[in-house]
């Protein structure tokens, strides 16, 4: 999954079932759709921190995008490794909130006044 993390073998589950996708009569025979489930709450290979950080919840990934298990098995392997690494990456750093420069609004303020003046000679003249 990650330099740090392992999930060992033992902890994944899978479940095959047949597939509505790509396959034409073959599909009808094969189990080739694959669902694998990672409970994290059962995991020994996570710290408590990890843990903490990915709840309690488990992952489950069902594939079939392809017409050979063995490839669907591999696709659900890496998406849940991509889900896994995702949740596990820190927080990005707390948006610093920024001012808007001088420059900016004395130019927004002479765009306002040239589009003022545009929608003023647009109007019909009046008899005063």
């Amino acid at each position: 999954m990650t330099p740090a993390l392992t999930i060992p073998e033992a902890e994944l589950r899978w479940k095959f079932s047949r597939s509505s996708g790509p396959g034409g009569q073959h599909v009808n025979t094969s189990d080739s759709r694959v669902q694998l489930t990672w409970s994290v709450a059962d995991s020994i290979a996570l710290s408590d921190e990890q843990r903490e950080r990915l709840g309690t919840e488990s992952f489950t990934v069902t594939v079939s995008e392809q017409r050979s298990q063995l490839r669907n098995r591999e696709r659900a392997l890496e998406t849940l490794a991509s889900r896994v690494r995702n949740a596990l990456a820190p927080p990005p750093p707390p948006r610093r909130p920024t001012k808007r420069t001088k420059g900016s609004k004395r130019r927004n303020a002479v765009a306002k006044q040239q589009r003022s003046a545009t929608k003023q000679q647009r109007q019909r003249p009046t008899d005063d």
